[in-house]
């Protein structure tokens, strides 16, 4: 009878380790996977799915033209779910499509519960606002302020209305992201590319999103305008682990456009996802070690682009003369803290949860040595 109670717990306390190693062992909250945008065909998709599904967690459906066709979206979106990924699906202006998209949002998030993240609107707006893009939302105000308040409200209204259908809203972006988040997204996701500084982007949309208590996440895009478009394998798992360990939440490696089998993306870069999620896997504790330690504080509305000190502000004005000044400051601190840097804006609506977060708050107005 000993024996039997000594066996019987023994059983107990080893399964009671494997338990305990299996949960140090699990990531966090923590989505990483690719943006199909290479192709409009199903049959491509899945290949693509079937190609990172067993080293990814998310995949995003960025062909428009895919999600044009209902049939070939809740395809592509069962294939998806079966491989047991989550899923963000991009659209475009609702006008375009053939059937209703927001009740396919509302059957989506019953048919496929938490595996459907989201909808991912308007690409890049602060882009096209700094850029005079196609898709400018403020096309003149009479100043900062002003421009501010027209871009929030026109960018607000399609976010809110977005969100009376889906659970999350996403968007990309390479500037202006403290106004992305007030215009409502759930979460941003900066771009890597283009040769921009990593630890600049990560301290425009971490700072954004802590403030308005979101998510964030990146994006790695282009490097070079031609072939081969993205960075090598080792740059791009250097990038990965970079956002993991500045707490991003999203992960995302965009394809386009289509030059080999799956894309931009080659074996080697499939080798950087495989090792990445073995690293994610390995160390969940390294997830958001490097945080904002400092904060650079923006005045209120101050739409500055942060490409160079003579960039845009608002894509309607050139460079003040504030714009050296902050320029220098920015890259002063980035030199001391690094990745530890948030930028955030002097709003009083946000100021206190700013305050409370920081151990040292730098304002614009104040020397920078």
């Amino acid at each position: 009878m000993l024996g039997i109670v000594l066996i019987a717990v023994l059983s107990v306390s080893i399964i009671a380790t494997v338990d305990w190693l299996g949960s140090v062992n699990l990531p966090p909250e923590f989505f990483v996977g690719v943006e199909f945008a290479y192709s409009d065909n199903v049959v491509d998709l899945k290949a693509l799915v079937d190609k990172v599904k067993n080293y990814t967690n998310l995949f995003v459906i960025g062909s428009i033209e895919i999600s044009f066709n209902q049939t070939a979206l809740d395809e592509a979106c069962d294939y998806i779910v079966d491989s047991e990924l989550h899923f963000i699906v991009l659209f475009t202006d609702s006008m375009q499509y053939s059937y209703v998209i927001f009740d396919w949002m509302v059957e989506a998030k019953q048919k496929y519960g938490d595996l459907f993240l989201g909808v991912y609107r308007y690409d890049e707006p602060g882009g096209n606002q700094l850029d005079k893009g196609a898709s400018m939302l403020v096309e003149n105000a009479t100043d900062y302020a002003d421009a501010a308040a027209k871009y929030a409200t026109g960018l607000g209204i399609i976010v809110e209305y977005y969100s009376n259908y889906t659970t999350r809203m996403f968007t990309a972006d390479y500037g202006l992201y403290w106004f992305d988040y007030k215009a409502g997204y759930s979460a941003v996701f900066a771009e890597f590319g283009w040769n921009h500084s990593r630890p600049l982007h990560i301290a425009l949309c971490r700072g954004a999103a802590k403030a308005y208590n979101k998510d964030w996440g990146a994006i790695i895009t282009w490097e070079y305008t031609d072939d081969p478009y993205i960075e090598s394998k080792e740059e791009l798992y250097d990038d990965m682990v970079l956002a993991y360990k500045t707490g991003a939440k999203y992960l995302v490696v965009f394809d386009y456009p289509k030059i080999g089998q799956y894309g931009i993306l080659t074996e080697d870069h499939f080798g950087a996802l495989k090792d990445f999620w073995s690293y994610v896997h390995s160390n969940p504790q390294e997830h958001g070690v490097i945080q904002g330690e400092a904060a650079y504080v923006l005045p209120k509305d101050y739409g500055f682009g942060f490409r160079n000190p003579e960039d845009k502000i608002w894509g309607l004005w050139e460079a003040d003369n504030l714009s050296q000044k902050v320029w220098g400051d920015v890259n002063t601190l980035l030199d001391q803290y690094g990745s530890r840097l948030d930028i955030v804006y002097d709003e009083p609506a946000v100021m206190d949860a700013v305050k409370s977060r920081y151990d040292k708050l730098v304002f614009w107005n104040e020397t920078v040595t």
